[in-house]
């Protein structure tokens, strides 16, 4: 199933040139799950023909069945393939390591969450198991925002099997890409009064961004992350094309990463607010803002929620914070309790050469079935 799933391409990218669809990832899914006995639907993503998530049930399936849900995602990052040493669509074993686009992040979870479920019969299940693959987490989240409580009615958790070292994520940040761009008026550099500088308005801008950076990190702080507080990355500037001209356009990019209870459209209005305050009709600039993307809201279970608990007991491990994002609080949002726990380790993720150690094959499959038995079957 890991060669299968890997041989498999299904790139998702804001890039029209690298973007692929992830349907026959979804149908081999859909034919394994079949095959189990799951009921399966594909639902087609609006106005992406070639997207679709899966989500397929076995057990009793009306409302309130307080079901599991084990879900993930099944495209990948674009790839460098100059940097592989082998074929990135070809499982490859090397020194007690599976590598393979997808390896670790995050196509083998469905290998191994299928192999979990091959060990119990369908009469067994006295509450719903339910396998969710979903589309474009690494590009757009449009997969996790396509869906909804209703088709989901039948279950009360969720395990999200990203790489995490088989150890349980309870929180995690936000995930905010805003892009600003700064409009004046280009002229010839020896005088200028025929212009108003892009780049000198942008100057004015990143000031503004910073000390509304570190007006954030007095306010908002929680020790249980590494890094306690919120971040904010200008990872960006572009503009210009001469010496000799005044710029008329320079666009930033930056990154936020909000902590829990920090919400997205509060921060972007406060963004707004901040940037409609840097010029004055005077500067013959102007400063227009954009979301690049929708944003991962930042996520939350509580410390002494049932599967915070459950996950640590048979894990063995205290739950944890990450920085990084992930599909959890679409499904925390639909009243689903959530854990992010799978693995491999993130650092494997998005690079060249991506592997997942052999040794976390069978603890995690052991995981899962002990889950399973007490959660749908006891």
């Amino acid at each position: 199933m890991m060669r299968a799933l890997i041989g498999t391409p299904s790139v998702s990218s804001t890039s029209k040139s690298h973007d692929q669809s992830n349907l026959p990832v979804i149908h081999l899914l859909a034919d394994w799950l079949e095959n189990l006995g799951f009921k399966v639907t594909i639902q087609p993503l609006e106005n992406q023909a070639h997207k679709a998530n899966l989500i397929a049930t076995i057990g009793p399936t009306h409302f309130g069945a307080d079901g599991l849900i084990l879900s993930g995602h099944t495209d990948t990052v674009p790839f460098d393939e100059q940097l592989w040493q082998q074929d990135p669509f070809s499982l490859t074993e090397r020194n007690n390591n599976f590598y393979g686009l997808g390896s670790t992040d995050m196509k083998s979870f469905f290998a191994f969450a299928l192999d979990a479920v091959a060990r119990f019969k369908a009469r067994d299940f006295k509450r719903p198991l339910t396998i969710l693959a979903t589309a474009d987490e690494e590009s757009a989240m449009s997969g996790a925002l396509a869906l909804n409580k209703t088709q989901l009615q039948h279950a009360k958790y969720a395990i999200i099997g990203e790489p995490t070292s088989l150890t349980p994520i309870r929180m995690h940040k936000g995930v905010m890409m805003e892009s600003i761009v700064v409009t004046g008026r280009a002229g010839h550099s020896s005088n200028p009064h025929l212009g108003a500088s892009a780049t000198e308005g942008m100057h004015r801008v990143i000031n503004e961004l910073l000390r509304w950076r570190d007006d954030l990190q007095r306010k908002h702080q929680n020790p249980v992350f590494e890094v306690s507080t919120p971040t904010m990355n200008i990872g960006s500037i572009h503009g210009g094309d001469n010496p000799n001209r005044i710029c008329s356009h320079c666009e930033t990019q930056i990154d936020i990463r909000p902590l829990p209870g920090m919400d997205i459209d509060a921060l972007r209005a406060d963004l707004q607010k901040k940037l409609s305050t840097v010029f004055n009709e005077t500067h013959g600039l102007q400063a227009i803002y954009r979301p690049i993307f929708c944003g991962v809201p930042a996520f939350e279970t509580a410390e002494n929620a049932a599967l915070t608990r459950l996950t640590e007991r048979l894990s063995g491990k205290k739950a944890r914070a990450v920085a990084f994002g992930t599909e959890a609080p679409y499904l925390s949002n639909l009243g689903i309790e959530t854990i992010v726990l799978g693995p491999g380790s993130i650092n494997q993720a998005h690079q060249a050469n991506e592997y997942i150690a052999s040794d976390q094959i069978d603890p995690y499959c052991n995981f899962l079935q002990q889950t399973i038995k007490e959660l749908c079957l006891a």
